[in-house]
């Protein structure tokens, strides 16, 4: 189960640098890179503002590889954007997944499809 804080933004304020998860087997803290990705970033930030993210679990996870969360169906199909709907893809050359610790939004496999699930 997921928990997240944050500080609340004044409304149109840049996201805060950070949302740290509180979960059942510990805390992570997630950089957010709003200069990169200000629209994905918003709507990470804001998601976890509003405890969007609260009583989710990682509904996909691969051992040494990867989770997946954000979803609160639990299924990997549910969820949706602070945009209300799907919001376009924000990829640079400046952000890679170069090792563990990297987090993206997730896609349903096609571009564009931005949601709530990282």
């Amino acid at each position: 189960m997921l928990a997240v804080t944050t500080g609340t933004p004044a409304p149109h304020a840049p996201p805060p640098p950070y949302v740290v998860f509180e979960t059942s087997i510990g805390d992570f803290a997630v950089e957010l890179y709003a200069r990169h990705a200000p629209r994905t970033c918003r709507n990470f930030s804001e998601l976890a503002r509003t405890k969007y993210y609260d009583g989710t679990t990682f509904h996909r996870v691969i051992r040494a590889f990867m989770a997946q969360g954000g979803d609160p169906t639990g299924t990997g199909r549910g969820g949706s954007s602070i945009y209300g709907g799907k919001f376009a893809d924000e990829i640079t050359r400046d952000l890679k997944h170069v090792g563990a610790g990297v987090v993206s939004m997730a896609n349903s496999g096609q571009r564009d499809t931005n949601g709530s699930q990282f």
